[in-house]
């Protein structure tokens, strides 16, 4: 598509806009005045914003009026606003989100006053997605009040599976492929580990939360899973930890040797992820595992005594339909998890779906929205309230992921995270550290390399980069002095 912008420089917001309906478009931005089939006009003058679109043999027009007192922000969402109602009009297709695209919703919901009604009339949202914000800004307000300045939690990547799942594009290794480097891996992650954790004594910070995730955590063998936890408790002052979360993940790696090594470690809560409890679409998504694999990993989880368990399900995934979603959810209200992690199909350019050329259409998007509409309801009936939020771009139906809990079985790493409230170490491939000012709002990032052999290979860079982390605490000790 041709993206005409006339009279502003508001390029990433329309952008933006324009992949909410055609998310693989190639779009070529210009300011100056485009016609012709396939082809969208944002204009903006002293007095009014306006958009025409063609697409599909259809054409579009809207206006909205603006004046001299209306700020920049006010124009930039009369003209997105005018795109969005063009193209939707076009296409028959209203996101449930409106033209807002960002990752945090909460976090943008905490900062506007009146942000129910501006989220409603500014943004084109449902209330229904708004009031969802509401209560994640609820929930996400008691825990971020939690840390202080010198808080931080430590991240730490296992990037391993069993095999790739067809909508994964996180860069994960599968353990046939990756066995002989695993390791010299784990070696080096020791490593880091240990130098991380002289910085973060040195600089007198305090560990809040850690969560070992991946990959599959619990793809390596319990002996290495047993050292790593073990170096992890070895080179951090865990006297104010308030959680320890190992990501657990697929039933097909779970046994009772490995989580009984996870609960000695100290791990307070872990996360067994089924995605679906139906075998059909397990199949279909690449998962080498079926729903009665998941049950019974989840009874000997209780059995070795963990009473902090989350699972996470995918809404939107191939194959799966609202019933058979609907099925996943009454099956894992029947386990009586802690904490339910809804995420929505998020298929990115990397994903081997993608590469096969399925991408879901609209219409998928449509069933997604009543599968994670029915999940809200279910889990509010059953005990279940949500606590964070966020949101990926690509996703199925333009929708959210948000983490359910029982009341004191929050996530608290998630919402750390998400919110950006306190700086995250971390530490393996592919991990990055991102550095919080204290009692300030700036964030620097520090990037490991993504892939193990990399890891492996530029290990001496991996630690000169965490010098990084000194500078940036000095930089700021410095403006306080």
């Amino acid at each position: 598509m041709q993206l005409c912008n006339i009279g502003h420089n508001f390029d990433y917001e329309t952008e933006k806009v324009v992949r909410i309906f055609l998310p693989d478009e190639k779009i070529n931005i210009v300011h100056d005045m485009a016609d012709g089939e396939n082809t969208a006009v944002c204009m903006l003058s002293d007095s009014a914003a306006s958009a025409k679109a063609k697409l599909y043999g259809k054409t579009a027009q809207k206006t909205e009026k603006v004046d001299a007192q209306s700020s920049e922000k006010q124009k930039e969402l009369a003209v997105a606003r005018c795109l969005y109602n063009c193209l939707s009009e076009i296409t028959g297709y209203k996101s449930p989100w409106g033209i807002l695209t960002g990752i945090r919703p909460a976090k943008l919901f905490s900062h506007i006053p009146n942000a129910k009604d501006v989220f409603i009339n500014d943004y084109l949202c449902l209330a229904s997605k708004a009031d969802l914000c509401a209560e994640c800004y609820e929930s996400e307000r008691k825990i971020t009040g939690l840390s202080t300045e010198k808080s931080f939690s430590l991240y730490v990547s296992v990037p391993f599976c069993p095999s790739r799942c067809s909508y994964c594009s996180f860069v994960s290794h599968s353990v046939e492929n990756a066995k002989a480097i695993i390791p010299d891996y784990l070696k080096r992650l020791n490593k880091e580990l240990e130098e991380t954790g002289k910085i973060a004594k040195d600089l007198k910070l305090r560990l809040q939360t850690v969560y070992v995730g991946g990959g599959t955590p619990t793809s390596i063998s319990a002996s290495g899973l047993k050292a790593l936890l073990a170096s992890i408790k070895d080179n951090f002052d865990f006297s104010t930890v308030r959680e320890f979360t190992v990501e657990a993940g697929r039933p097909d790696t779970i046994d009772r040797e490995k989580l009984e090594v996870i609960k000695r470690a100290g791990a307070t809560r872990i996360s067994i992820n089924p995605q679906s409890m139906n075998d059909s679409v397990l199949e279909a998504i690449g998962r080498r595992h079926t729903a009665e694999q998941m049950r019974k990993a989840f009874c000997i989880a209780r059995e070795v005594g963990f009473n902090n368990i989350n699972t996470d399900i995918i809404a939107g995934l191939s194959g799966d339909t609202v019933e058979s979603f609907k099925n996943t959810l009454h099956e894992i209200i029947r386990l009586n998890p802690e904490s339910v992690t809804v995420h929505s199909l998020s298929v990115k350019r990397a994903a081997d779906i993608t590469r096969r050329g399925e991408l879901p259409e609209f219409k998928t998007g449509a069933d997604a929205a009543l599968m994670v509409d029915f999940a809200r309801s279910l889990l509010a009936e059953n005990g279940f309230l949500p606590y964070y939020m966020y949101r990926q771009s690509k996703t199925v139906g333009n929708l959210e992921n948000v983490g359910y809990a029982k009341p004191g079985f929050e996530g608290l790493y998630n919402v750390y995270i998400m919110d950006e409230t306190h700086t995250i170490l971390a530490c393996g491939a592919s991990a990055v550290t991102k550095l919080k000012e204290p009692g300030g709002n700036n964030i620097e990032r520090i990037f490991n390399f993504k892939y193990p052999y990399e890891y492996i290979n530029r290990f001496d860079e991996i630690l000169s980069r965490k010098e990084a982390i000194k500078e940036y605490y000095d930089k700021y000790s410095e403006c306080n002095k």
